[in-house]
C-alpha cells in the first residue's frame, strides 16, 4: 500500500509518496489499474530505471500540490529519492491517470523544467479598444535548484495598453533563484486585432444547361439511319436471275 507524508523541511512542506516495485507489464496493466493503482517508472541520471505502481488516491493528493515542478520524496525499498513529477497520461475519454513518471534528481545540481505560465491582470487593449489577447507560450523553461522552480511565471498584461503590442521573455522581471532559458525574443502574450469571420454571399443554385438538338442546316440532308438489309424471297431471286439472262439478248437486237 502506499501512503503519502507531508512534513517541514526548510520551512516548507516536505511531500512524501511511498510506492512499490512493479513486476507487471504490457496488457496485464489494466488489471493494475482495476486495483486503483497507476503504473509508474522512475528514471533519472546515474540511476537504474525502476517499474513501479502508485496508489491513484494517493497520487492525486501529491499531484494536486506539486504538480510538476515541486519535489516529491519517492519512497521505495527503503530509498527516499527526491523527484519530480513527469508525463502525467491521462485517457483520451475519462480522462483517467493511465501512467506517470518520477524523474529522480540531486537537490544540489541545476536542473531545467518546463514551468506553466499563468496570465494576470486586464489589458486596456482588450477590454477598451476590441483587441484579442493572444497566448502563444504557455510554458517557459526554467533553470534552477530543484527546491527554487517557482510553481509557475506570473505575465502581467497590464502594461499591454495598444492593439499590436506584446510581452517577450525580455520583458519579463528576473530572479536570482531561476534563469529563463527560452530566447530572450520568445513571445509569450500579444494583442491583434479583431477580425469578423468573412461570411460569403448566397448565390443561386445553377439551372442544369438547356440541352438544345441542332437542326440540319438548309441544302444539307439529314442523316439517313441505316435500314435493315432486304432479304429476297426464293421467287425474287429467280425472276432476277431471269431479268440478268434477258439483258444479253436485248442487247444484241439493238
Amino acid at each position: 500500500m502506499t501512503k503519502t507524508k507531508k512534513t517541514q523541511q526548510n520551512g516548507q512542506d516536505k511531500l512524501s509518496l511511498n510506492v512499490t516495485p512493479r513486476t507487471t507489464f504490457g496488457k496485464k496493466l489494466k488489471k493494475v489499474r482495476k486495483e486503483g493503482l497507476i503504473p509508474a517508472n522512475i528514471y533519472g541520471r546515474d540511476f537504474k530505471s525502476q517499474a513501479v505502481s502508485v496508489s491513484f488516491k494517493e497520487f492525486i493528493k501529491i499531484y494536486k500540490e506539486a504538480k510538476e515542478t515541486g519535489v516529491v520524496y519517492v519512497k521505495v525499498n527503503g530509498q527516499e529519492l527526491p523527484s519530480l513529477i513527469k508525463n502525467v497520461q491521462r485517457h483520451p475519454v475519462n480522462d483517467q491517470i493511465l501512467h506517470t513518471d518520477f524523474r529522480k534528481i540531486d537537490l544540489k545540481q541545476k536542473i531545467q523544467t518546463d514551468v506553466p505560465v499563468n496570465v494576470i491582470g486586464q489589458s486596456e487593449a482588450v477590454t477598451q479598444k476590441g483587441g484579442v489577447l493572444l497566448t502563444q507560450t504557455v510554458t517557459l523553461l526554467v533553470e534552477a535548484l530543484p527546491t527554487n522552480i517557482p510553481k509557475q511565471i506570473e505575465v502581467d498584461i497590464t502594461s499591454l495598453k495598444e492593439i499590436g503590442q506584446e510581452i517577450k521573455v525580455s520583458d519579463l522581471s528576473k530572479s536570482n533563484k531561476y534563469e529563463f532559458k527560452d530566447p530572450s525574443d520568445k513571445i509569450i502574450v500579444s494583442v491583434v486585432e479583431h477580425k469578423e469571420e468573412e461570411v460569403l454571399p448566397q448565390t443561386a443554385p445553377v439551372a442544369a444547361p438547356e440541352i438544345i438538338t441542332a437542326k440540319p442546316e438548309e441544302g444539307v440532308e439529314e442523316e439517313k439511319k441505316p435500314t435493315e438489309p432486304i432479304t429476297k424471297t426464293p421467287e425474287a431471286k429467280s425472276e432476277s436471275a431471269a431479268s440478268e439472262v434477258k439483258k444479253p439478248e436485248q442487247s444484241q437486237k439493238k
